[in-house]
């Protein structure tokens, strides 16, 4: 089964008669509850006040997020909220300016999959509200572990908690993530680093969340097959890859 956005809920009624894309993780599978002053990176993005997907707030007036949480979503649909633990409560709404999609961005394979956001106006720093680093150029895959954040569903097709939650994964070896997902007709690409562990995923409503090993940003929670299942790792879009992108929007 598909991971499913939730953003689609709120962009598509309709059934396509092309085979369904995978669209990335919304939830976290297997993690703890977490507060904010823990990952004070972590925001909402909200289309028309309620929560989609994920982000991280890498500088003071920009997000970064996946782009299948943006594809067709108007700027003025969307808002953030920041500083706070609880989904669609407390905390601060900014509305956004800008929206800034990454142009090379694949709706089918989820390929350059990450947007950055340009807020209407600047988010106020405070111990739940700061600026994520994110990882270098040229940094070395493999071996990592990471912690993805976010409010996605507990378990796929379940439902989503209201408080924030955190789950450590561990990097998966590009071949053998390129391996599990050939049979599908999925390719990984540069753009693209898998992490997974047992029992433990990103999964709907997680999207475009942040992925940070040692205090540094390296993936944006992109997609997947199914949530937690052990056969498919999580794919994130890689951010050492996309520094290029994101570092002309900042």
């Amino acid at each position: 089964m598909f991971k499913v956005v939730l953003v689609a809920v709120f962009l598509a009624l309709a059934v396509e008669a092309k085979p369904r894309r995978p669209i990335l993780d919304g939830r976290i599978v297997g993690g703890e509850d977490v507060t904010i002053d823990q990952f004070p990176y972590q925001i909402s993005l909200q289309y028309y006040r309620s929560h989609i997907c994920g982000g991280s707030i890498i500088s003071t007036n920009r997000i970064l997020t996946a782009a299948h949480c943006t594809d067709e979503s108007p700027a003025p649909y969307l808002s953030i909220r920041y500083g706070t633990s609880i989904q669609n409560e407390g905390g601060h709404e900014v509305d956004l300016l800008e929206v800034k999609q990454h142009h090379q961005y694949d709706a089918y394979y989820n390929d350059f999959d990450v947007s950055v956001l340009i807020l209407k106006s600047n988010i106020v720093e405070s111990e739940t509200a700061r600026i994520v680093k994110l990882v270098p150029r040229l940094t070395l895959e493999g071996g990592r572990s990471a912690v993805v954040t976010g409010w996605g569903d507990l378990q796929s097709g379940g439902s989503s908690p209201s408080q924030l939650q955190a789950v450590e994964v561990q990097e998966i070896d590009r071949k053998q993530c390129s391996i599990a997902y050939e049979a599908e007709g999925r390719p990984i690409t540069d753009r693209m680093i898998c992490f997974e562990d047992a029992g433990k995923d990103a999964c709907q409503g997680d999207s475009g969340g942040p992925l940070v090993s040692d205090d540094v940003q390296v993936g944006v929670v992109s997609w997947g097959w199914g949530c937690a299942d052990y056969r498919y790792p999580g794919v994130y879009a890689n951010v050492e890859k996309l520094r290029g992108f994101i570092d002309e929007n900042l």
